[in-house]
């Protein structure tokens, strides 16, 4: 049965839709869970080994697996069954889920055995997003689409609000093997969503680009090896140079071979929409900001603010929860002035909210003092990022959605690997962990390479078209 109309234009309508909100609450789940699990993870690598490197690769661990699978996971989305193709999807994350937690338990757990069931539980999530993201065109009314579309990144962003506090509360009061017992339950009750709610749903019938696959797989994995190690071993070391070179060649053949590829996994044709290519430049440069100060904040925290892993969590709160008052406003803005206007205005406030930080930080600045500028870069970003993912995937034909999404996830994810490394390559640069004061003058530099990297973000998002076109979709599904 059709339930009650809601206005197209609020954030909220394709809530309205039961297949669409319950889907999309599976989905919030599973990123709740991966967000968790990496607090626990981590934590948990810290008791078995003083390596920095190791403790490091528990994010790449679970973050790999996207750069690797979601383009090809895109493809998968678009040629299968998307209802069994997340049905396996959630399966493997949850096999590698339990299989940990057993472990754990058992004091089993090596850094290694932790590092592989965080990339199989990573890879589980990244088959899932593609699948579910090109399905929801079937679960909404064509005019809804946009807010749907804008919803799947704000999941994310809740679950980012509140997974780093609720896995460092764990951690710290029960112990982090509580952390993957946990995810037990999420997982079951994101299956038990998606075997209730998610009908077949088919994209057009084409073959698996294996060629393509291949040399995506391979770009991807250099990049990401060269850029992890960069801080380790030195940026201009042989391993590393010939890492970012061969990932530069192979990400050069591919596209090459996807020019004349009969069926691409990746048409380049997408790129040639002005909407689709800034969405995703400026989406590279904003999570690029965004994972880099994830990664450096809570340790500032810590380290010079003397807070707990609990207390750092909660601290970041003014920064992560501005969504849940941006995100109406956004829906209704978007409708009336376009993705170009929340894109650059929200990235514009996100630079001016982390320069300002990179100008106070001291070990003798107060947090309160930090919370203004958190706020104001938190509402830019909360602004900025369910509108870009809207543009790249708005640009695109509703059969063509899962390559679109596949294509956005892996850019996300190896922005934000960029995003590290480089404001790890700054701080170490200017400042080291020996003190508070020189963790400070690392972290301000840091800081300020963030807001630089918003502000070309901004710039990338002046190219995106004033008002967005709306893609017709077929009837949703209801019940």
């Amino acid at each position: 049965m059709t339930e009650p109309p809601d206005r197209p234009d609020r954030i909220t309508a394709p809530l309205r839709h039961s297949i669409f909100r319950r889907i999309w609450l599976a989905s919030l789940l599973s990123n709740l869970g991966i967000l968790i699990q990496g607090v626990g993870a981590a934590w948990a690598m810290t008791q078995m080994t003083a390596e920095a490197d190791k403790v490091a690769l528990v994010q790449t661990a679970l973050m790999l697996p996207v750069m690797l699978i979601s383009m090809p996971a895109g493809a998968i989305a678009d040629m299968h069954d998307r209802r069994i193709v997340a049905l396996v999807s959630l399966a493997i994350a949850l096999s590698g889920a339990t299989t940990l937690t057993v472990l754990a338990w058992l004091n089993l757990v090596t850094p290694n055995i932790l590092l592989a069931l965080c990339f199989v539980v990573g890879s589980g999530m990244a088959l899932f997003g593609p699948a579910w993201q090109s399905s929801v065109s079937e679960q909404v009314p064509s005019e809804t689409l946009p807010a749907a579309v804008a919803l799947n990144g704000i999941s994310y962003n809740i679950a980012r609000s509140f997974g780093p506090a609720i896995g460092g509360f764990i951690t710290e009061h029960l112990g982090w093997r509580w952390i993957f017992w946990i995810n037990l339950p999420i997982g079951l009750a994101a299956i038990a969503l998606v075997i209730a709610r998610l009908r077949e749903s088919f994209g057009p019938s084409a073959p698996l680009d294996i060629p393509g696959l291949t040399l995506v797989a391979l770009a991807a994995l250099a990049l990401v090896w060269g850029l992890l190690r960069g801080n380790s071993v030195g940026w201009a070391s042989a391993e590393v140079a010939g890492a970012l070179i061969a990932g530069v060649a192979l990400a050069v053949m591919f596209v090459l071979w996807e020019l004349r590829a009969t069926s691409p996994m990746v048409p380049m044709r997408l790129f040639a929409a002005r909407p689709f290519a800034s969405g995703m430049a400026a989406s590279v440069l904003f999570y690029a900001a965004m994972y880099g100060v994830l990664f450096l904040l809570p340790q500032f925290l810590q380290v010079v603010l003397g807070f707990d892993a609990f207390g750092a969590g909660l601290r970041l709160l003014p920064w992560t929860t501005t969504l849940f008052v941006t995100a109406p406003i956004a829906g209704a803005v978007v409708n009336r002035f376009g993705e170009r206007t929340l894109v650059v205005t929200g990235l514009l406030m996100q630079a001016i909210g982390l320069g300002w930080i990179s100008e106070i930080v001291s070990p003798s600045v107060p947090y309160s003092a930090l919370i203004a500028p958190l706020v104001l870069a938190g509402v830019g970003v909360s602004m900025a990022m369910p509108a870009a993912q809207n543009a790249v995937l708005g640009a695109v034909a509703v059969s063509e959605m899962g390559k679109a999404s596949g294509i956005f996830n892996m850019g996300r994810f190896l922005g934000g690997m960029f995003g590290i490394a480089a404001m790890v390559a700054s701080f170490v640069a200017n400042g080291a962990g020996d003190s508070s004061g020189h963790f400070s003058n690392g972290f301000a530099a840091a800081m300020s390479l963030a807001a630089m990297l918003s502000f070309a973000g901004a710039i990338a998002g002046m190219f995106l078209p004033m008002r967005r076109q709306v893609i017709a979709a077929a009837a949703p599904q209801d019940a």
